[in-house]
């Protein structure tokens, strides 16, 4: 079946793009992309793309201040992918800032409201880190074994 995107032709915040699919929430890709470095060329970047395996989401990238936006938007779609467990699988980021860990918070919080559970895979050292920093805050965060 040929995937139909919702395509408004309106102009996406500089540096920042996102498409959902109007058949399903799987499909939703999200992008956030810097500006190109003047020195290198090179870009950073955060994705969120559907798990084939299990309800849930694989994030790829860096979660900081350049991205944060793209992160709230990619875990609101986390937060409505059905079923009683929603997996993230963190195996592709490199790095999550305090701030980024107190989204998986909120995410988590929404999730718990809703009766489900979402449960982290793979998390990245710094993850950790701030967990071991703010043990009460990121207490209800779950990761698999």
């Amino acid at each position: 079946m040929p995937q139909a995107h919702r395509n408004d032709g309106s102009v996406p915040p500089v540096g920042a793009h996102a498409l959902y699919d109007d058949v399903a929430w799987a499909d939703a890709v999200v992008r956030c992309a810097d500006a190109a470095d003047a020195g290198t060329g090179a870009q950073r970047s955060l994705t969120a793309r559907p798990l084939l395996d299990r309800p849930g989401a694989l994030l790829c990238g860096s979660c900081d201040l350049d991205t944060r936006s793209v992160l709230s938007a990619a875990l609101g779609v986390v937060t409505r992918i059905p079923g009683p467990v929603v997996h993230l699988d963190l195996s592709g980021v490199a790095f999550l800032d305090a701030a980024a860990v107190a989204a998986l918070v909120r995410a988590n919080a929404t999730v718990t409201g809703q009766g489900r559970r979402l449960l982290l895979h793979h998390p990245p050292y710094s993850l950790r880190k701030v967990v071991e920093m703010f043990p009460d805050e990121c207490a209800a965060l779950e990761v698999a074994a």
